[in-house]
C-alpha cells in the first residue's frame, strides 16, 4: 500500500509546530494581514520571562517568574539595587527579567506555512487586550465570528526601531471559508503546547551559567553583548531575534 502523504504532511506539520522549528513567525517591513489562533485554553497570548545575554546564552526562561523556582540572577539583581550606586542599578536593569509574549497565527497568503508562532512586545500586548476587552471586537480568535488584523511593522521617517501597529478589520470572518475542510482542522491540530517551546532550566542550571559569566573578562563581570541591552522594549526585540 502506498504511503498516505496527506497524512505524513500532517505529521510533519504537528512535529514542527511542536518542537518550535521552522515556526517561528516574525513580520516583513510592510503590512500583513494575520489570524490570531483560538488555543484550548482560552489563552492565545501566552508571556515568558526572559534573562538575555548571561555568558554565552542569548536569552532562558527566568526559573522564578515563569515557575516559582528559585532564581540565582533575579536574586543577584536585587543586590546590585541594594547596593545603591548608579553602576549597580544600571547592570541590574540589563539583567533584569524581560518579558515576551507569544501567540499562535496564520498569516493571510502563507497558509501553506501552517500555523506560525510570533513573539512581540509589551506594547502589542496591551493592544491585543484592548482589541479583545472592546465590546465591538470581542473574541478576535472566534473561528467563525473572529476578525483579522492588518500588521503594519517598519521603522518610522527617522526612528531607529521598528515599530508594529495593528488595524482590526471592520468584518468579521471565518478562519476557512471551509470549517470542516481538512486543511483547516490541521491548522488548529497544530497549535503547538507552549510549555515545551523554550528549555526549562533548573536553579543550579542558572547558577552555574552566572558564576560562569560573572569569572569571564570583563572586569565588572559582565560581557559586552549584555551592555547592548536595557529594558527598553525595542532592544529586547534585538535581544529575542537572536534568541531564535
Amino acid at each position: 500500500m502506498a504511503i498516505d502523504m496527506k497524512k505524513m504532511q500532517s505529521k510533519f506539520s504537528n512535529l514542527k509546530a511542536r518542537s518550535g522549528g521552522g515556526s517561528w513567525w516574525k513580520p516583513n517591513d510592510g503590512v500583513q494581514t494575520i489570524r490570531i489562533l483560538p488555543t484550548e485554553d482560552g489563552d492565545p497570548f501566552k508571556s515568558f520571562y526572559f534573562h538575555y545575554n548571561i555568558g554565552k546564552e542569548n536569552g532562558f526562561l527566568c526559573p522564578n517568574n515563569n515557575f516559582g523556582d528559585d532564581c540565582p540572577v533575579c536574586g543577584f539583581v536585587k543586590n546590585l539595587y541594594r547596593e545603591g550606586d548608579e553602576e549597580s542599578k544600571n547592570m541590574a536593569r540589563q539583567l533584569n527579567a524581560k518579558s515576551r509574549f507569544f501567540s499562535p497565527v496564520l498569516i493571510r497568503g502563507e497558509e501553506s506555512e501552517g500555523t506560525r508562532i510570533w513573539g512581540y512586545s509589551k506594547t502589542v500586548y496591551e493592544t491585543l487586550l484592548s482589541l479583545v476587552l472592546n465590546p465591538e471586537y470581542g473574541d478576535i480568535t472566534d473561528l467563525e465570528t473572529g476578525v483579522d488584523l492588518d500588521l503594519q511593522y517598519g521603522k518610522p521617517p527617522g526612528g531607529q526601531f521598528p515599530v508594529t501597529k495593528l488595524t482590526p478589520r471592520r468584518q468579521s470572518s471565518s478562519l476557512c471559508k471551509d470549517l470542516s475542510d481538512e486543511r483547516c482542522k490541521e491548522l488548529l491540530d497544530t497549535i503547538p503546547d507552549f510549555s515545551t517551546l523554550f528549555e526549562r532550566k533548573t536553579t543550579d542550571d542558572v547558577q552555574k551559567m552566572l558564576d560562569e559569566h560573572l569569572a569571564g573578562d570583563s572586569p565588572e563581570g559582565f560581557s559586552n553583548e549584555t551592555q547592548k541591552y536595557t529594558s527598553d522594549a525595542d532592544k529586547v526585540d534585538k535581544a529575542f531575534s537572536d534568541l531564535l
